[in-house]
């Protein structure tokens, strides 16, 4: 077993399992996808450390647990159409298509998503949202959902949010923090 076998075990037993990720298609997956290929080379002793970890200037993978967890809550089918937003180097696809029917990558301007390609059955948020993303909403399917870190508030929290009946629900999964992804700071207000 090589060193970064070893380590993706670790990360798997030390991380994921002990903050009740029960689902075995998400654990296989994350043992599967040698998360040292998707950072840079001078980064990859790190890429299984609890961190979020920066792979470009202000471009993260956020920390393996958080993305974990977020999958669990959104309890993706093998027919789903998902979107992953900003995902600088194709990790969290590359868990998610393990499993998912068909998996979309924008690692652009993170509000923008991929409306060209929608709708999605789940849209993945791969950092935080200082903003409430509604063109994001508006490219899920009816009964989609959205999963991410939303820092609209204190203490941060991964959030679903389901689109229904024309309208969008959200419900608070876990307190969680990510870096926020860009184009989804929240704007400078100005203050008297």
């Amino acid at each position: 077993m090589s060193d970064f076998s070893t380590a993706r075990q670790k990360m798997v037993d030390g991380q994921v399992r002990p903050s009740d990720v029960t689902d075995l298609r998400i654990i296989d997956a994350m043992l599967a996808v040698p998360r040292e290929e998707f950072v840079p080379a001078s980064q990859r002793a790190m890429a299984y450390l609890d961190l979020d970890l920066e792979v470009a200037p202000n471009r993260f993978l956020i920390k393996p647990v958080v993305l974990a967890r977020m999958l669990q809550a959104s309890d993706v089918k093998a027919t789903d159409k998902v979107l992953v937003v900003g995902c600088p180097t194709g990790y969290a696809a590359a868990v998610i298509a393990q499993f998912a029917g068909q998996v979309t990558s924008a690692a652009g301007m993170a509000a923008d998503g991929d409306a060209a390609n929608g709708p999605y059955d789940l849209i993945v948020l791969a950092g935080a949202t200082e903003i409430v993303p509604t063109r994001l909403y508006k490219q899920l399917a009816p009964g989609g959902q959205l999963v991410g870190v939303f820092a609209l508030t204190k203490p941060a929290r991964a959030v679903i949010v389901t689109h229904s009946h024309e309208d969008f629900g959200s419900r608070p999964l876990f307190d969680a923090t990510a870096p926020v992804l860009p184009g989804m700071e929240k704007l400078p207000a100005f203050v008297f």
